[in-house]
């Protein structure tokens, strides 16, 4: 997907003059970046001490560390899949190939790369996430929690290999702050997790390429931040990994500024980037668990290098913590909310560790659990290596004594019912920052689950670049279980990580005091639609377990698409379909469920599964992958105030 001149007047008009003074500035130093490589500094005697503390590796759980060296095996066999790809390549790999279109992205100074553009780079995620390194982090822990060299071994024949093919500012890994700061991270784990292997000090701090690898990265870091309307996650996976290399490899003559900058920032950023609840204002549930581990990853570091650390630092990671353990199902899965991509701060775990339970386990270990916590029955190989490392701090604040469900801030509100009905009610802000990058137009849409189970799904996101009718599917109002007016999005794209307007919501009505035998309710409105105002009342009530919806249409007359997307393990029985109904079944533990889904009879009712030509009826799973489902679309109009009522009611 390349960007044509339309696209940079837009983007260009949602910039402030600091941040058009900055991207000068940027392009400015880029050209002379060019021509005028500096060497690194020399170091000598230099030493790893941010080691783990004695006994650590030894609270590892042994289930938690045979799915790990399970993961490590798949590594070792060249075996990997990113983003619903498969590659069986990885014993030695092609640091710039992707597998998704078999392009490889060409050779040059690394801000002449068109990586936009698939046709002539490939799909940049395939090959970023690679040499994001957190499978060499994988391979590393295997070593430290075998003692078997073959792992090391393999680390750090990549780590070589890697080093050799991308020179400083020479290709596509050089382009994007945030696969730096990732991947710097990624190097200070692997330099811990590998301190008992003999060739560990031949691999980084004596070995020439590395000290050259590891400036260069904090010195492109230092110059080139995110800025303005683009200072969202990356930033903070800039300053997370340009603040852990300058604690752990703290040898060069710019390390302590680079660290007091980099946690300067990190406070600045993770303030702004958080709402006051602890939500993170992207609204996009997977960038608060990113945010979330690059903040807990680099306090570790700052601790273990008996660095300080502001204190509004832990409290932002603290608020955070609360929030997800208020937010996340009886399964411990979180709201899909807005974008996901499948990114991770720092990965020490195998397949089938539980992220959010993960991240929970690491927030106790850190600050604590409350009694309303759910209960963290996994277990990782993450959280006690960071417990290790972060030290307790007495903050001074007080945490919810009861499991939030409302958040102004953020404008969510999770409604819960008996036998584990979850419902999430979006009537917050659009998105963050003058693009709202991560954003969907999804103004007052809902989730609902049982016992973990998505019966009104979020789609989800499936892909950011390359496919752009896919992007714009995957993003829109009609991707979402909520009204359209007019066959239009209620916010306004200018591209694929940009809107130009965007629609405001309103709570009115939040009360989720119906768990205990009453009915909890909520009602928003928003201003997506000129002329016209969208209003939504929901209503959960536990004795009937009912779920109520009414959609109303405040204006002048308009067409209406009200669309509900079922989960991927929803089978809709269809025959009432012309009645306005739909029976619903699932399975769950080996146990059937069912539910009723009456639908309103003002407008027409469709199915719609699998269809590409426009996309409609699917659903994605994780960032790259998508399956059918069932989509129901409601066509008509709107009738001044009339309401359009639906009701979900789950069977006994």
């Amino acid at each position: 997907m390349t960007m044509n001149a339309g696209w940079y007047l837009r983007r260009l008009s949602r910039m402030g003059p600091a941040e058009v003074g900055g991207r000068v500035a940027d392009a400015v130093r880029r050209r002379r970046w060019r021509s005028a490589l500096p060497d690194a500094p020399a170091v000598t005697g230099a030493r790893f001490t941010a080691v783990l503390p004695e006994g650590t590796l030894a609270g590892v759980a042994p289930d938690a560390t045979k799915r790990l060296v399970a993961e490590a095996d798949r590594l070792m066999e060249g075996r990997v899949e990113y983003f619903g790809v498969l590659r069986d390549d990885l014993v030695d790999p092609d640091w710039w190939y992707d597998p998704k279109t078999g392009r490889r992205a060409p050779w040059g100074y690394a801000f002449d790369v068109p990586y936009r553009d698939e046709d002539a780079a490939g799909d940049i995620k395939q090959i970023w996430e690679l040499s994001r390194h957190q499978y060499l982090t994988v391979l590393a822990a295997a070593y430290a929690l075998t003692g078997e060299e073959r792992y090391a071994e393999r680390v750090a024949a990549h780590l070589r290999s890697w080093w050799s093919a991308n020179a400083p500012l020479r290709g596509a890994h050089w382009i994007s702050g945030i696969e730096l700061g990732i991947r710097l991270l990624s190097w200070v784990w692997i330099r811990r997790l590998l301190d008992g292997w003999a060739g560990v000090g031949a691999l980084f701090e004596s070995n020439p390429v590395a000290l050259n690898q590891i400036w260069h990265h904090q010195r492109w870091l230092a110059a080139f931040p995110s800025r303005g309307s683009s200072a969202n996650n990356h930033i903070i996976a800039e300053a997370a990994g340009q603040a852990a290399a300058a604690c752990a490899f703290g040898w060069f003559p710019e390390s302590a500024r680079w660290r007091g900058d980099a946690l300067r920032s990190l406070d600045r950023q993770l303030r702004a980037n958080t709402f006051g609840s602890g939500l993170n204002r992207e609204l996009a549930t997977e960038y608060h668990g990113l945010v979330l581990e690059l903040g807990l990853a680099a306090v570790a570091e700052a601790d273990a290098a008996g660095v300080a650390v502001p204190a509004s630092t832990r409290l932002v990671l603290l608020r955070m913590s609360d929030a997800l353990a208020a937010v996340v199902d009886n399964r411990l899965r979180p709201p899909r909310q807005g974008d996901a991509d499948d990114g991770h701060g720092l990965v020490l775990d195998g397949a089938g560790t539980g992220r959010w339970g993960s991240l929970l386990a690491t927030g106790e270990a850190a600050f604590g659990r409350l009694d309303w916590w759910p209960t963290v029955t996994g277990t990782d190989v993450r959280t006690p290596l960071l417990a290790a490392l972060i030290k307790p701090a007495r903050l001074s604040v007080t945490r919810p004594a009861e499991r939030p469900a409302h958040f102004a801030d953020a404008g969510l509100t999770i409604l819960r019912g008996p036998e584990e009905i979850w419902c999430r009610c979006d009537g917050g802000p659009h998105g963050f920052l003058s693009i709202a990058a991560h954003a969907h137009a999804d103004a007052l849409s809902l989730e609902v689950r049982h016992d973990g189970v998505d019966v009104l799904a979020d789609p989800g996101t499936y892909c950011y670049h390359g496919q752009p009718a896919w992007r714009q599917y995957f993003r829109s109002t009609l991707g979402h279980n909520t009204l359209r007016l007019d066959g239009a999005d209620q916010s306004v794209s200018g591209g694929p990580f940009l809107w130009t307007r965007h629609a405001v919501s309103r709570v009115l009505v939040a009360d989720a005091s119906g768990t205990e035998g009453g009915t909890a309710r909520w009602c928003a409105e928003h201003d997506g639609y000129e002329q016209s105002t969208h209003r939504r009342q929901v209503e959960l009530t536990a004795a009937s377990r009912e779920l109520r919806v009414v959609d109303e249409v405040h204006g002048p007359r308009r067409d209406v698409h009200l669309a509900f997307h079922l989960g991927p393990e929803i089978v809709a029985e269809l025959t009432e379909l012309a009645d306005s109904r739909a029976r619903l079944t699932w399975t769950r533990d080996g146990e059937q469920r069912s539910a009723v889904l009456e639908l309103p009879e003002q407008l027409d009712w469709q199915a719609h599964r699998g269809e590409s030509d426009p996309p409609l009826g699917w659903y994605s799973a994780g960032f790259g992958r998508k399956e059918p489902a069932t989509t129901l679309i409601g066509t008509g109009h709107s009738e001044g105030a009339q309401g359009f009522t639906t009701v979900l009611r789950f069977q006994s």
